[in-house]
């Protein structure tokens, strides 16, 4: 078993850096993709928003060398009758497809979708469809556009039709299930900012229950969730909208998303945009690999944090001038005697450490905000640093895993498992042991729930990633990403046959709308097709804001995606 202590001080490994954690995991590769599959039930599909759907006999055609590209001629195009949707009136319409469950079997089962558009503004100036695709995996796409619209500027919205669905296992359509509400409660209530004896042992044997219950659960969804085939479902949806060609926006896992797109259909992609990108060979081929460079890029988010508030200690707020000893100190404190919510949940040191991972990703300019976060949860009152998973976390996060684990294969071996999960948590020593040793959550800890999977993957995609043929598709990268870190992004863009990199030197996940440089080019990118100068740095990131000039504060609610709204200068 491996604690804090039993790995030496915090901060080690046995010696081992991040560095050299990830290159060692690097060379374990990945396991062999099994062929057999079997096609299973499907939950009846809800209907949505007043919304119906019919399918049109089609042809689809597009490239792809996997099972997740294979066998889908003679797949019906989705007829989308489109109707008000539920909710506040904001010019979107709704509607439902129905896609094949399994894209092998075009005629076989279907699934619905859940998707909306707002139509261009201006439709004489009409370029064509903007998908915009959230991360996660787990955020609902059709809460992602209908968010976002207002923050995409007026030449954008005029001439595009915005466009976001919900992709399979997520939200609205045939949702993912694996532990319920109570089973999730309880695992997330009895974890610990420092989790103590034992805790990887819980972490293998939570992964490997969590798993069992996906199949009890969800077994005739979930072998079918991979991103080959939401990839192929949207180019279901491309046809249904009736285009030739997609401009495209994704974020973070959406990045991801629209790789595997240009993969798969390379000819149908006109401008596409991937931010916060996925190193995708790493992500799905070599995922521990993938793993100890998420948790070395988070804990040095967290830790150049920490240091600016021993900086700036009356700025911050937070620690005295030793704020590491004091986040430390708060954990083991909350582990000990939680803060009970008014709900009756108790806030943990688990607590903590889950609200900062997603905290974190705003940027430099709300260190401050979190400094005063920080502060309340030491004396005790409230914060969004104290507030649990709620159930709405545990549908995002139940789909997180799900895809993840449909997407990636881990070698086999219980005890490979064990001590990669061990180390990568000891590695990252200020958030790894909370997030890397937990339940089963975020993109960190899916290890122990997919080493077990012993669902299927069709879905998985395969292929090559190159997109040869593809239009040119501009990728982002933030330098200092505590999600997805800048060498994705590096990486992606030279394993694009016509990728270019623009780089934001900057705190904070993703980079679009949270720089007027960054996005001045990215919107004249969508526009136009120019893309920026090979080698373009944006260095516009928005500094510290004090804290009490903020209107709001940072939402307690990792499910709701959106773009930002561009700050003024």
């Amino acid at each position: 078993m491996q604690t804090r202590s039993a790995v030496g001080p915090r901060g080690h490994v046995a010696g081992v850096s991040a560095l050299a954690l990830t290159a060692v995991t690097a060379l374990l590769g990945a396991a062999p993709r099994p062929t057999a599959t079997t096609a299973a039930t499907v939950a009846p599909a809800p209907a949505w928003a007043g919304a119906t759907a019919a399918t049109a006999p089609a042809t689809t055609a597009g490239a792809g060398a996997s099972a997740a590209g294979a066998g889908v001629a003679g797949s019906s195009v989705p007829v989308l009758s489109w109707g008000p949707c539920t909710g506040p009136r904001d010019g979107f319409e709704c509607a439902t497809a129905r896609v094949p469950l399994d894209h092998r079997r075009p005629t076989g089962p279907t699934i619905a979708l859940a998707v909306t558009r707002r139509p261009a503004a201006d439709p004489a100036r009409r370029t064509g469809v903007l998908l915009l695709h959230p991360g996660g995996p787990g955020s609902s796409g059709v809460d992602f556009a209908r968010n976002s619209h207002a923050a995409l500027p007026a030449a954008l919205r005029d001439t595009f039709d915005v466009v976001g669905y919900d992709m399979r296992g997520v939200a609205r359509g045939a949702r993912v299930q694996c532990w319920d509400d109570e089973e999730y409660t309880a695992a997330v209530d009895a974890a610990r900012g420092v989790p103590g004896r034992g805790a990887v042992r819980r972490a293998v044997r939570q992964g490997a229950d969590f798993a069992a219950a996906c199949r009890q659960r969800s077994g005739g969804l979930v072998p079918f969730v991979g991103t080959g085939f939401n990839a192929r479902d949207i180019d279901l949806l491309r046809r249904a909208l009736g285009e030739e060609t997609l401009s495209f926006y994704g974020r973070s896992f959406g990045s991801y998303v629209g790789t595997v797109y240009a993969a798969l259909f390379p000819r149908r992609v006109r401008a596409m945009v991937l931010d916060g990108a996925y190193d995708p060979h790493l992500y799905a081929d070599v995922p521990y690999a993938y793993d100890a460079a998420q948790f070395a890029a988070l804990d040095a988010a967290v830790g150049r944090f920490l240091d600016w508030c021993a900086r700036e200690a009356a700025v911050c707020g937070f620690g005295d001038g030793r704020p590491r000893q004091a986040f430390e100190d708060l954990e083991r404190a909350l582990d000990a005697d939680p803060v009970v919510t008014a709900g009756g949940r108790p806030a943990t040191g688990y607590t903590l450490a889950y609200r900062l991972m997603f905290g974190i990703n705003a940027g430099r300019e709300i260190w401050p905000y979190l400094g005063e976060a920080l502060r309340a949860a030491q004396e005790r009152r409230v914060s969004f640093l104290l507030s649990p998973p709620s159930r709405a976390s545990f549908g995002f996060l139940t789909v997180n895993t799900a895809v993840e684990c449909a997407d990636r294969r881990y070698p086999s071996g219980r005890t490979l498992l064990g001590a990669l999960v061990g180390a990568h948590a000891a590695s990252a020593p200020l958030l790894g042991p909370p997030v890397g040793l937990g339940p089963p959550a975020y993109d960190h800890n899916h290890a122990p729930a997919c080493v077990p999977w012993q669902e299927d993957r069709p879905g998985r995609f395969e292929g090559s990633y190159r997109a040869a043929g593809s239009a040119p598709i501009l990728v982002l990268g933030t330098t200092g990403d505590p999600d997805t870190p800048y060498q994705d992004a590096v990486a992606l863009a030279g394993t694009l046959e016509n990728g270019r990199l623009l780089t934001f030197a900057a705190e904070g996940h993703t980079a679009y709308n949270r720089s007027a440089c960054v996005s001045a080019l990215v919107n004249g990118y969508l526009a136009t097709g120019a893309l920026p100068a090979r080698g373009t740095v944006c260095a516009d990131e928005s500094p510290p804001e004090p804290a009490g000039r903020r209107t709001a504060g940072l939402e307690a609610d990792e499910t709701r995606e959106a773009i930002p709204v561009l700050r003024s200068t």
